[in-house]
């Protein structure tokens, strides 16, 4: 196996960034990247943290981010697993990058920056839906925000297929982890229902 051992290397195989790759980068929301990430239902949550890296799907029936202002974006974190893989990262290295996504369309809307995790009353009352409250609030200092190259969304044809038929469920999965302790078919049975009751 031959490795790519120095930056020098690796920048003597890609070459030079185009212009436009590097010009479009802004330091905080500007008004279009707000119109986009505002339209954004969905993200990917990456963090890093000292028992390594962690990548979070993260969801809203609305915008999946809210702005306190042009340079801080704030992330409710709604009813999950209780792993807190992204949190225990955030408290311990508050490094994180989100990759915005919308249905239909092959751009994605990257934020890096650093990001905290407060239990501000007032804060997590911006979020109250009917009553419920997300335990903690992630805040997003950005740093940077930039749209990715779309070639990726598109060799993959993300949004114009449905390659799911014949994929394990979860009840099979667990059943394989845990030699049938956990899951099968009765769990996959109960999720639809359980999910819909819990999303909050």
């Amino acid at each position: 196996m031959e490795w790519v051992e120095d930056i020098a290397a690796l920048e003597a195989i890609y070459g030079a960034p185009a212009e436009a790759s590097l010009r479009k980068v802004a330091p905080h929301l500007t008004p279009l990247y707000r119109q986009w990430i505002m339209a954004s239902r969905f993200c990917v949550l990456s963090t890093v943290g000292p028992n390594g890296t962690d990548g979070s799907p993260r969801g809203d029936d609305g915008p999946v981010v809210t702005e306190l202002d042009p340079q801080t974006l704030a992330m409710p974190d709604w009813r999950g697993n209780n792993r807190m893989d992204s949190l225990r990262n955030i408290v311990a290295d508050g490094r994180v990058s989100l990759m915005f996504m919308v249905p239909g369309s092959n751009t994605v809307v990257r934020v890096n920056g650093m990001a905290r995790v407060s239990v501000d009353k007032d804060l997590l009352a911006r979020f109250d839906d009917r009553g419920r409250l997300p335990r903690s609030v992630i805040v997003i200092k950005i740093s940077e925000v930039y749209t990715q190259c779309s070639r990726a969304p598109m060799r993959a044809g993300l949004w114009g297929r449905d390659d799911s038929a014949g994929l394990p469920t979860v009840g099979q999965i667990l059943a394989e982890q845990t030699n049938g302790e956990v899951g099968g078919a009765e769990y996959d049975a109960a999720w639809g229902a359980r999910a819909k009751s819990s999303l909050w």
